[in-house]
């Protein structure tokens, strides 16, 4: 019997409905399919664990998804009702068995690593789990762990690839599909796919676009991960190429307009969604010449390649074509198209100078 401290529980609090656009996956037991668990927690992650379903429910599949491992249920949304992880939700809505919905506070918990063992899994599957495998939990699976990363590894290892590499700037990304090793992103690569990055792309898109890919990437290669070539064929990372992609907070959200334009762009398609990047200007009243300080999340921007940025007074924002132009470093200024005022809903920079009513707005 599975131990009701790991597993998730059948929420009988929430509403769970059935989807109208996916078929109920149906879970029986076939001796001849590989028995696959899969790991994951947020929205990206739902869209592999729907790819594996579909994939598993063709008549000529070699496996089947026997359980998922995510993280607990959490208090979000306004109304703060513990509500479980995406990829939970999504397996009940495809009617996943909730007994085999684990949900550990730690992968390393006893109990979890008994019930684990005695499903016999050959095979996990992570994708953004969020949570470290340690070394009694990757000795289970026979055929091992894979994890699809979004990023060409070595490159950009860690919680937050995607963020650091569009705050980077690079022109070129792309997802692998990994061996899980007990240091972190480092094991053989299978298989990776490359993509060329789009200047104005952010990463909420980025990282849906890349997990899409290793959707594919993963089914493409699962046959020859059960049957152990995989393993033989996977190539070792290059530590000496390895770079890092440490978690965002918050305290990194703050743009200051004494940086290249450049950067603070990329760094605004980087940390769109989360934490989202945020700026302080000046109001100033021409009549009374008072002044207070606003607070703008700073949601979509492009490079400004109108007039020259020196032509701009220092600290003056002009509004040019629906668009605030904000004086940058380095002789650049930073167009910035769409803001959100705290508690507000996010506009468009035409809706924002419009209310705005004649007063001027200095950086």
């Amino acid at each position: 019997m599975l131990s009701s401290s790991v597993m998730i529980r059948r929420f009988c609090s929430f509403t769970v409905t059935a989807s109208s656009s996916s078929a109920p996956c149906t879970i029986t037991s076939n001796s001849k399919k590989k028995r696959l668990v899969f790991l994951g927690s947020p929205q990206v992650s739902a869209s592999v664990l729907d790819a594996l379903f579909n994939a598993s429910a063709a008549q000529d599949s070699l496996f089947e998804v026997t359980a998922i491992v995510t993280q607990p249920p959490t208090r979000r949304d306004r109304g703060r009702k513990v509500m479980p992880s995406p990829v939970a939700q999504h397996a009940l809505d495809r009617g996943f068995p909730s007994d085999l919905i684990f949900t550990p506070v730690k992968a390393g918990e006893e109990a979890f690593l008994s019930n684990f063992k005695a499903l016999e899994p050959e095979l996990c599957v992570t994708a953004a789990y969020g949570n470290i495998l340690p070394t009694k939990f990757l000795n289970i699976p026979s055929k091992g762990t894979v994890n699809i990363h979004p990023s060409l590894l070595p490159l950009y290892r860690g919680a937050a690839p995607v963020q650091r590499a569009l705050q980077d700037g690079v022109k070129e990304t792309g997802v692998s599909l990994a061996y899980t090793v007990r240091k972190l992103d480092a094991g053989p690569v299978i298989a990776l796919e490359r993509v060329t990055v789009d200047d104005q792309i952010k990463a909420p898109d980025l990282l849906d676009l890349l997990f899409a890919l290793g959707s594919k990437l993963l089914i493409r290669e699962l046959p020859s991960i059960f049957d152990g070539s995989a393993s033989g064929r996977a190539e070792e990372q290059d530590d000496s190429k390895a770079t890092l992609a440490p978690k965002i907070t918050p305290e990194e959200s703050w743009l200051s307009f004494d940086e290249d334009a450049q950067v603070l762009h990329n760094k605004v398609r980087a940390f769109a969604g989360w934490p989202g990047t945020r700026a302080r200007l000046m109001v100033i009243d021409p009549s009374s010449g008072e002044s207070s300080s606003i607070e703008l999340k700073i949601i979509t921007t492009r490079i400004y390649t109108g007039i020259r940025s020196q032509d701009i007074e220092a600290n003056d924002v002009l509004f040019t074509k629906g668009s605030l132009v904000i004086p940058c470093g380095g002789d650049t200024a930073l167009e910035v198209l769409e803001v959100q005022l705290p508690g507000k809903r996010a506009v468009n920079a035409a809706s924002f100078w419009n209310g705005l009513r004649g007063q001027i707005l200095k950086k």
